[in-house]
């Protein structure tokens, strides 16, 4: 068996969807991955947020970011079924390296360093 890697995937619904619609396109994407053996650790739905700029004529879109677990295989896959729906607008999947999973492990406990704090010197 492959070594399990671990991953962040952000992706952004078409934000005309029903509530409904968009539950059940979160839920389809997790249950993609534990069908294909990934181990979720957090779904974090951000809502309806803003873009950056317009992406098919919207000005926003509903964003779901997924920490998992899994080989590598199921990336390509996982990619190619996003690209091929039509209510995913984009998605972007992230390959953590040892110092990323620590910082996420650090943050989920409330531990991580503040990388935008000022130091002492800066603020006199």
């Amino acid at each position: 068996m492959d070594k399990k890697n671990f991953y962040e995937l952000t992706y952004i619904i078409n934000p005309v969807l029903e509530e409904n619609q968009t539950k059940e396109t979160v839920e389809k994407y997790n249950n993609f991955l534990k069908e294909n053996e990934a181990t979720i650790d957090q779904v974090d739905e951000w809502g309806i947020r803003e873009l950056a700029y317009e992406i098919n004529n919207k000005k926003s879109g509903y964003y779901v970011n997924v920490h998992f677990e899994a080989n590598g295989d199921v990336i390509a896959k996982l990619e190619r079924t996003m690209r091929i729906d039509d209510n995913i607008m984009r998605n972007l999947a992230i390959k953590f390296d040892s110092k990323m999973k620590r910082h996420y492990e650090l943050k989920k406990k409330g531990e991580a360093p503040d990388i935008f704090a000022k130091k002492e010197s800066e603020e006199e």
